[in-house]
């Protein structure tokens, strides 16, 4: 069980930090300001932003009546960081403070949490078992100390205390081979604080990045993204508020899952390429390096008194290889053939049972093929304003295509376009629906080019 723990926690140490710290990595960058957005459990007397302080995960398993089951808990606690600066008789607070070419910001850390515990499966059939998160807060100081000894300020970190419990309770599901649903309820119950009145406050409360993995001895969970067929409605029925859960380990392995804040797919798994943390997974490694290397010296030096991290981060970026930044730039993983299509999937020749020039469309009971003359008539489900100068004007029709979704469309061009027959030699026309179109009949058809 600790492999797949192991290889599984690799994946669960980037969400821990998914969006800790953003590039530029600056306390001062504005998307650095509002921070923490993914897995926040705010505690519940705190509702101004309507953030949740509980997460629910229902998961399948097969064949495991008789397992245990080992749940751990993670989570960022954030540290408070105040930079106080000496006065007489004491220290006042101070957003930035310089000494010796070293500069010290205000600006909150966070400092990663982990709780496990193991329960029997036959105890949690017919009951719920309660598990309590107790997390103490702390206060600690450091003195500021300059070359020459002079004590200008210090820097004072506090973890406020966070409360949570775990709720887990499983049932057995009608079906063949032992089917269980495992239901894990983790809720923020810290106690009312008055002092917190702000978002940057309550979060100094809250578990943020909170996700669980969840473990067995024997048996094995089963995907909800894609379950077998004979569990599909069981895992249909699955409940899961603000949380993602997925297989996780090795291709194959199906003894531990993942439930994570933000949407993964099953086994999911970190590049090799990739040189350490950057905390912004939403980007690609290679373009986060360069642009830190084109980070100023005073954004570098910024950079470095926001946090630890990045001061980790803008070292990395200076002293990475070029091998390592090469390997960067992009990886072959699988070689093999391609299969060609004889045509694009966008292009009408790839589906034999489409053919634009010669299907049609039946419209107030006139066939409508290419060469047809139509009035166009934009509905009012159309969004471009541009559409009210085509209403009334008169058109020639191209092509009746279909979409993928099996909806007729025509291709038309403007009888008072002079570019009609550039349009039409680069296949550039502008598209209706049949609701859209009015056939020209009889006198009104006049004479337009083919």
């Amino acid at each position: 069980m600790s492999v797949p723990m192991d290889t599984a926690r690799k994946v669960a140490d980037a969400v821990l930090y998914e969006g800790y710290l953003l590039y530029p990595y600056r306390a001062s960058a504005a998307k650095n300001r509002l921070r923490w957005q993914f897995g926040v459990l705010v505690p519940p007397w705190y509702s101004a932003t309507a953030e949740p302080s509980r997460s629910v995960t229902e998961c399948l398993l097969e064949r495991s009546a008789n397992a245990l089951v080992r749940l751990r808990l993670r989570f960022l606690h954030v540290k408070e960081r105040r930079v106080e600066a000496a006065v007489p008789g004491g220290f006042r607070p101070v957003h930035e403070l310089e000494c010796d070419g070293t500069t010290h910001l205000t600006f909150d850390e966070a400092t990663a949490r982990e709780v496990e515990t193991v329960l029997p499966m036959p105890h949690l059939f017919g009951t719920e078992r309660t598990v309590v998160v107790r997390v103490p807060g702390d206060r600690s100081e450091e003195p500021i100390v300059s070359a020459s000894g002079d004590t200008p300020g210090r820097v004072v970190t506090a973890h406020q205390p966070v409360r949570a419990v775990l709720r887990v309770a499983a049932e057995r599901m009608p079906g063949p081979y032992g089917l269980v649903r495992l239901r894990v309820r983790l809720e923020n119950v810290t106690e009312p604080v008055r002092a917190a009145a702000t978002r940057e406050q309550a979060l100094r409360h809250s578990l943020v990045a909170a996700h669980l993995l969840l473990g067995v001895t024997s048996g094995n969970f089963l995907s909800l993204t894609d379950p077998p067929e004979w569990a599909r409605a069981a895992a249909e029925g699955c409940r899961n508020e603000n949380t993602w859960p997925v297989l996780v380990g090795e291709p194959g392995q199906r003894d531990v899952v993942l439930s994570s804040p933000i949407i993964l797919y099953d086994h999911p798994d970190i590049a090799p390429e990739s040189p350490g943390d950057l905390f912004d997974s939403t980007e690609i490694d290679e373009m986060l390096h360069l642009r830190t290397l084109t980070l100023t010296e005073e954004e570098k030096r910024e950079a470095r008194a926001t946090d630890p991290r990045a001061a980790e981060i803008i070292q990395r970026a200076g002293d990475l290889p070029p091998e390592l930044v090469e390997r960067l730039h992009g990886a072959i993983r699988h070689l093999g053939t391609p299969a060609t299509p004889a045509a694009p999937w966008w292009d009408p020749a790839a589906d034999a049972g489409t053919s634009p020039d010669t299907d049609s469309v039946t419209v107030a009971g006139v066939e409508i093929a290419r060469g047809s003359r139509v009035r166009l008539t934009p509905g009012r489900r159309r969004a471009d304003a541009h559409d009210m100068f085509l209403a009334g004007k008169t058109a020639r029709v191209e092509a009746v295509l279909l979409d993928v979704d099996g909806a007729r469309y025509l291709a038309v061009t403007l009888d008072d376009d002079l570019g009609a027959d550039l349009h039409r030699s680069h296949g550039r026309f502008l598209y209706f629906a049949p609701d859209e179109i009015e056939p020209l009949t009889g006198g009104e058809l006049g004479e337009v080019s083919a």
